[in-house]
C-alpha cells in the first residue's frame, strides 16, 4: 500500500478536487455519497443516521443514484459544494469493473502479475483490507468461465465481481474510522488502458486458492491439537 501520511489532508480540504479530477482525466462517472459525522458521544456514525449502517460513509444517498452519476468536472464540483463532506463513489460497470479480493490475496497477485510483466490498471484499497483490481467495463462478466477453465469453483474462492449496479468508493474518502481508502497503484497516464479480466484471472486465482488452502490446512491443524 502507498504511503497514507496524506491522507487526512486528502480527506479535510480535497474531496471535490479529487472528485473533479477522476471525471476530467479519467473520465468516470462520479458521485457523491453518504459520509462520516459525530454521533451523539463523538464517535463517527454515518450521515444516513442507520445505527447499523452496513457501509458507514461509503454507499448512495439515494435509490436514482445511477442516475445521477456525472462524468462533468463542472457538474461535479457542483455536487460537492452542495455537500463538501460527500464520499466520493465510482459506478462500477460503466468505465471500469472491479475484481474485488483480500488484501493479503490482492499483494500476492501484484507481485506475481509484476513478474509476468502484465500491463495492470489502477488497484485501490479499502480500510476492510480488501484490494479491488480495475479492469475492462463488461469484463468481470467473464471471471465464473474464466476461473472454471483455470480449474478453480468461483464459490471456493474469495473474489468477487464490481459490475453494472455496483459502485466503488475512491481516494481520499474516510469510510470508517481511522480509515481512508487509498490507491495501492494510483490512476496514471502508463494504466490508462485497462486490462482485460482474463488477462490478471490467473494471478488472482491462484493467490485466491492458496490463501483457502492456507486458511483450511490452518484451521485442521486447530482443530486436530483440539483448539476452537
Amino acid at each position: 500500500m502507498e504511503d497514507s501520511s496524506a491522507v487526512p489532508q486528502q480527506f479535510t480540504g480535497r474531496l471535490a478536487d479529487a472528485a473533479a479530477g477522476y471525471a476530467e482525466e479519467r473520465h468516470w462517472d462520479v458521485l457523491p455519497g453518504a459520509w462520516l459525522e459525530a454521533g451523539p458521544h463523538g464517535a463517527p456514525r454515518c450521515s444516513c443516521g442507520f445505527a447499523f449502517c452496513p457501509a458507514p460513509g461509503a454507499h448512495p444517498t439515494r435509490p436514482d443514484w445511477a442516475a445521477r452519476a456525472s462524468g462533468a468536472a463542472p457538474a461535479v464540483r457542483r455536487m460537492w459544494q452542495k455537500q463538501p463532506r460527500a464520499s466520493i463513489l465510482l459506478p462500477a460497470g460503466r468505465s471500469f469493473d472491479a475484481l474485488d479480493v483480500s488484501e493479503e490475496a490482492g499483494c500476492l497477485a501484484l507481485a506475481r502479475m509484476e513478474r509476468m510483466s502484465l500491463a495492470i490498471g489502477p488497484v485501490l484499497g479499502t480500510p476492510r483490507r480488501r484490494l479491488l483490481f480495475f479492469v475492462l467495463p463488461g469484463t468481470g462478466a467473464k471471471v465464473p468461465d474464466l476461473l472454471r477453465r483455470h480449474g478453480w469453483a468461483p464459490q471456493s474462492l474469495d473474489l468477487a465481481v464490481l459490475g453494472e449496479g455496483d459502485w466503488v468508493v475512491a481516494p481520499p474518502t474516510r469510510t470508517v474510522p481511522a480509515g481512508c481508502v487509498q490507491w495501492a497503484r494510483r490512476p496514471t497516464l502508463a494504466n490508462r488502458w485497462l486490462p482485460d479480466a482474463a488477462e490478471l484471472i490467473g494471478a488472482l486465482a491462484y493467490a485466491c486458492a492458496r490463501e483457502a488452502i492456507e486458511a483450511r490446512e490452518a484451521a485442521e491443524a486447530r482443530a486436530a491439537a483440539g483448539v476452537r
